[in-house]
């Protein structure tokens, strides 16, 4: 039998596990991210050759070789670019003397990783200069021994084709192209499963594979989309230990093994033939796999559900956003309001979301323009935060000084940059800010861009019904003030939002708990129940001053006498004192709230950490 038949044939007798993640267990070992991992093959084998070593005592039975960056263009940065062919035949013998020695029938893929530079269309480098590039790379791997070549973590459907015509012209061997996706199920360049796995099997590739981007439930979901675009394809699975989050400044995976363990069953029965891990995997992850696979050898595939249906109606819905889903769960949610810089900096900004973070928030509110302040656009804080500190953003979306042009354009930026939380808001009147002559129209009141968002932007069209391409997935908020003067007024608000469609509603800041829930029984009474949930606002007092100010000068803010006098009993202590009251009101809002939106004061981010550990 030939080696292109050995590795397919070993596909229809049943599911293959692969290794996990050859980069993580490298760094873990001592490796800076800034060294070249590939030639390692030739300054450090005994390393690598642990790894591989100790993936297949873990069961794996495909493992790949430490060859992922080996091409020209990579290698170059390295000043190592003439030694592509060495690099790649000794990462080929290298997992090649591993497997002898193990005694074990294991499959040695030949990894070829992107080339690190964009192709035209959408870069410099010409398709024949990218195949050329390719070819260097997979020759020297086919030369060495490979078994099949697994071309990986692609993003660029132009890349990938040009690399499975490359290992086309230069050898017979079986080949596996494989995609990753980012968060919203769509390649860097837009492309969707469905169009992915077509083009995957009309460019010849023999196996049809999605790894990396994030854990095993996305690729679970990918994996279907593709199936059904390709019933007839060889599938190939190798997921992220799920969305890296920077904990101590440490990169962290949240999946476990058991967590993936239960995933190769459902990736078996999903129609992959191979399994295995990407990022942040482990030997452990492999062997939870291995287990698990081991223990349901007849495990059944499930038919590919083929549909006349278009390709977009193939492609479900982006997952709820953190918030959403934190909610639907009946978890007691903790939102903190952060101001954006008034200048370039967001040094302090990115340290005080640190804090919060780690402290237990759930979500950051970011305020847009606050007192009609000049500041930093809150979206781009928000692109800031979720990037630098790994922790979900809510977006204040004011319609004050936006037209119905700008609405929509902010909105689509917003979601391009990973923004899916937006709390409507009408904003405060230029009058009272920096530039009290600036433009103070709108076009839309609150409740006329929530039905904007929720029944227009989510469902594919624009204020026009034109189409915008693909849905977004907005969470939307809306103002709710529980203590108001006019409470009929603010029940015929809620009742517009409502049936805008509103998904939770932020309150102003609450000092009487009681009050403020007489308030929505008595709505409840009237309308029937809201069931959405709200986060209501605390405002943590820090000084007798400040408490003053709030009661006697702030609309809606009702302060009892009691608790003034303690502030101003605690003296220099009135912080302090301000934390334990602040706890003291979430204890008893905990009793019918989703949760509560805290509002820090003269950026005091550690007493708000102090109030969240207490109530956590």
């Amino acid at each position: 039998m030939s080696d292109r038949h050995a590795f397919l044939a070993a596909l229809e007798e049943g599911v293959l596990l692969a290794d996990g993640a050859m980069g993580t267990m490298l760094h873990a070992r001592g490796v800076d991210f800034d060294q070249c991992f590939d030639e390692l093959n030739l300054t450090n084998p005994a390393l690598v050759a642990d790894v591989h070593r100790e993936y297949i005592e873990a069961g794996a039975q495909v493992i790949l070789t430490n060859t992922f960056g080996a091409n020209r263009y990579k290698l170059s940065r390295h000043g190592l670019e003439d030694r592509v062919a060495e690099i790649n035949r000794a990462g080929v013998e290298l997992a090649r003397r591993v497997v002898a020695a193990s005694f074990r029938e294991v499959f040695v893929a030949g990894d070829v990783g992107p080339l690190g530079v964009r192709i035209a269309p959408f870069g410099r480098v010409q398709p024949e200069q990218a195949r050329k590039a390719f070819a260097e790379q997979i020759t020297a791997l086919c030369e060495a021994g490979a078994d099949l070549i697994v071309i990986e973590t692609m993003s660029d459907l132009y890349e990938i084709q040009e690399a499975v015509r490359a290992a086309r012209q230069v050898c017979s061997l079986p080949v596996v192209a494989s995609v990753t996706f980012t968060r919203d199920d769509r390649t860097l360049l837009g492309d969707s499963p469905v169009r992915v796995a077509r083009v995957l099997r009309e460019s010849g590739a023999d196996v049809i594979g999605v790894n990396c981007s994030g854990g095993p439930a996305q690729l679970l979901r990918i994996l279907k989309q593709m199936r059904q675009a390709a019933p007839e394809a060889i599938f190939w699975v190798k997921p992220n230990a799920g969305w890296p989050e920077q904990v101590g400044g440490r990169i962290m995976y949240p999946a476990d093994p058991d967590y993936f363990g239960e995933y190769a069953l459902s990736f078996r029965r999903a129609g992959a033939s191979v399994v295995g891990g990407c990022c942040g995997t482990t030997p452990r992850h492999i062997a939870a796999m291995r287990r698990a696979l081991d223990q349901a050898p007849d495990l059944s595939i499930a038919p590919a559900v083929l549909s006349p249906l278009e390709e977009e109606a193939l492609e479900p819905a982006e997952q709820p956003t953190q918030l959403a889903q934190k909610l639907a769960a009946g978890r007691f949610v903790i939102a903190v309001e952060m101001d954006p810089p008034r200048g370039l900096s967001t040094h302090k900004l990115v340290a005080g979301a640190s804090l919060l973070a780690d402290s237990g928030a759930d979500v950051i509110d970011v305020a847009d323009t606050p007192m009609a302040r000049m500041r930093m656009s809150a979206w781009a804080v928000c692109d800031v935060i979720q990037r630098q500190v790994g922790i979900e953003t809510t977006l204040h979306f004011p319609t004050r000084g936006r037209n119905l042009l700008r609405v929509q354009g902010d909105l689509l930026a917003a979601h391009a940059l990973g923004v899916r939380n937006v709390f409507v808001v009408m904003g405060d009147p230029t009058s009272i800010g920096d530039y009290p002559e600036a433009m103070d129209d709108y076009d839309l009141v609150p409740s006329g861009l929530i039905k904007l968002i929720k029944q227009g932007f989510n469902v594919g069209v624009d204020h026009s019904g034109t189409s915008i391409g693909q849905p977004t997935n907005f969470f939307v908020g809306a103002a709710l003030n529980l203590s108001a003067r006019d409470p009929q007024r603010e029940y015929r608000n809620l009742r517009r939002k409502l049936r805008a469609g509103a998904d939770f509603f932020l309150t102003q800041p609450v000092y009487e708990p009681e009050a403020a829930r007489a308030f929505l029984q008595r709505y409840e009474e009237e309308y029937g129940p809201i069931e959405r949930p709200i986060l209501v606002g605390i405002l943590p007092l820090v000084s007798v001053r400040h408490v003053n100010f709030l009661h006697h000068e702030v609309p809606g803010v009702f302060i009892p006498e009691a608790m003034r006098d303690r502030i101003e009993r605690a003296g220099e202590r009135g912080a302090q004192e301000g934390v334990r009251v602040a706890v003291e009101l979430i204890e008893q809002l905990k009793e019918w709230a989703a949760g509560v939106y805290i509002m820090p004061q003269f950026h005091r981010y550690d007493l708000v950490a102090e109030i969240i550990e207490a109530v956590r």
